[in-house]
């Protein structure tokens, strides 16, 4: 497992009964989270909260506000910062357990040799990694998500770390078409991250389920990968998909490159517990750049 506990705007105060309590630099926020089935007793502090999100049974929810942000505010991780605001489906633009990615994607790019890299983000949501990629040498960095509102926060994430400069492309369009598209044009990346969700649908209502998409995506990111290129990031949070399958599939994809998989997690600060937050997979060129 690899664990994001390098944070100071953010911290998981507290989890228990399906929910955690958490800090958003000074707002705090109670969510629901399907993986936290053990129960503790909560303190005064779970009622000290700015926002709580109650899950309806029929499907979906609404946050409750006490004290209701009027705008956006900053979340700083290490130099990155993330706007981050609460949706109507929980969410609030950022997954916090990502930062040890951020970091592995940072030192990995910024290490290598290469004259030139050119990064792909997939299912690029609000452009956290997409932040991290620009923060970089990186030469090139290709956003692409199917809500062109989403793309549209992720440019203001951009734009917040004085990267606008750099050589960002934000694309809506459904990512095995972009892929494709990409083919037909001969153009390579050095460096690809997919976010993939369970399941949603693309621009022009194209349907995306994990379980019967991931192998053929995984196919079609190999036909545009460079001879030379870094690695490819990939994170999961489908229940029931474990690392233990997410690693035997990449390492039947890519037979040639070295693989590791296992669960990515948050610290929480009440009880010395660790909350999964899924799964991730890295293919990394055996090829040393």
């Amino acid at each position: 497992m690899i664990i994001s506990d390098e944070w100071q705007d953010y911290e998981c105060i507290s989890t228990s009964n399906g929910e955690k309590l958490e800090r958003f630099n000074n707002i705090i926020l109670v969510r629901p989270d399907p993986q936290i089935i053990w129960k503790i007793k909560k303190s005064n502090q779970w009622n000290k909260y700015d926002g709580y999100y109650h899950r309806s049974k029929e499907g979906g929810g609404y946050w409750e506000f006490k004290n209701k942000p009027t705008s956006h505010w900053i979340v700083n991780y290490k130099n990155l910062k993330f706007r981050v605001y609460p949706t109507n489906f929980k969410h609030v633009g950022l997954f916090p357990e990502q930062a040890t990615n951020w970091d592995y994607i940072i030192k990995k790019i910024n290490a290598s040799n290469l004259q030139e890299i050119n990064a792909l983000n997939l299912f690029g949501y609000t452009g956290a990694a997409t932040v991290a990629l620009a923060s970089t040498k990186a030469t090139e960095v290709v956003h692409v998500d199917a809500s062109k509102k989403i793309n549209e926060w992720a440019k203001e994430n951009i734009k917040l770390n004085n990267l606008s400069s750099k050589t960002v492309r934000y694309i809506t369009e459904d990512a095995i078409k972009f892929i494709e598209r990409e083919k037909r044009r001969k153009r390579k990346y050095q460096v690809v991250i997919l976010d993939p969700p369970s399941y949603g649908r693309g621009p022009n209502k194209e349907v995306w389920k994990l379980e019967n998409n991931l192998v053929n995506i995984l196919e079609k990111i190999k036909e545009i990968l460079a001879d030379d290129y870094l690695f490819v990031l990939i994170n999961c949070y489908t229940t029931g998909f474990s690392s233990i399958s997410l690693s035997n599939l990449l390492k039947l994809t890519f037979q040639e490159a070295s693989i590791t998989a296992g669960e990515i997690g948050l610290p929480v600060t009440d009880g010395d517990l660790i909350l999964p937050c899924g799964i991730y997979g890295r293919i990394e060129n055996n090829i040393r750049r």
